[in-house]
């Protein structure tokens, strides 16, 4: 088999966006995030409650996810909401769901 072209069928920018991406995900509180998360748009205190850590410390990783392109957020009224902001991440979110977090 002739793989010698094989390195062009990938493009640079994805791969970098890829390891931003499980880099910023390999932090346990971050991926608990999102994994609350998963569809859905929910409030920083509604993370805080289902996180079960401090609101600074949620907000820290929540700004990382943030710089990292992961989450996208919305302010209503006088809270911050946020979301994941890529549909990869969603598919990939429920795949590790669907591995990892099943019922053997």
């Amino acid at each position: 088999m002739d793989t010698r072209n094989e390195h062009s069928l990938y493009d640079d920018n994805d791969i970098a966006m890829a390891a931003r991406c499980i880099k910023a995900m390999s932090h346990p509180l971050r991926l608990k995030i999102l994994c609350v998360l998963g569809n859905n748009s929910i409030s920083v205190q509604e993370i805080v409650e289902q996180v079960g850590t401090s609101q600074s410390n949620i907000s820290q990783h929540l700004s990382i996810l943030r710089e990292k392109n992961i989450l996208g957020s919305k302010k209503e009224a006088n809270r911050v909401y946020y979301f994941i902001d890529d549909e990869r991440m969603l598919m990939l979110i429920k795949m590790m769901r669907d591995i990892f977090c099943s019922k053997h």
